[in-house]
């Protein structure tokens, strides 16, 4: 996962993985950090952190 600032937006890059069934099983997950994760990107000199799901409709 690539995190950035460009232009005052945050812009996150992350690969598109094969969908599988979420942890509950009702959605189809197709990106994820795999948690809270500390990124480059910066913010008041405190490193931001991204938590995300990217996910479909079963």
């Amino acid at each position: 996962m690539k995190v950035e600032i460009v232009n005052g937006n945050l812009v996150i890059t992350i690969p598109i993985q094969i969908p599988s069934p979420s942890k509950s099983g009702k959605t189809l997950v197709v990106a994820t950090s795999g948690g809270n994760k500390a990124t480059a990107a910066v913010v008041d000199g405190k490193a931001v952190i991204i938590g995300l799901n990217a996910y479909i409709q079963r």
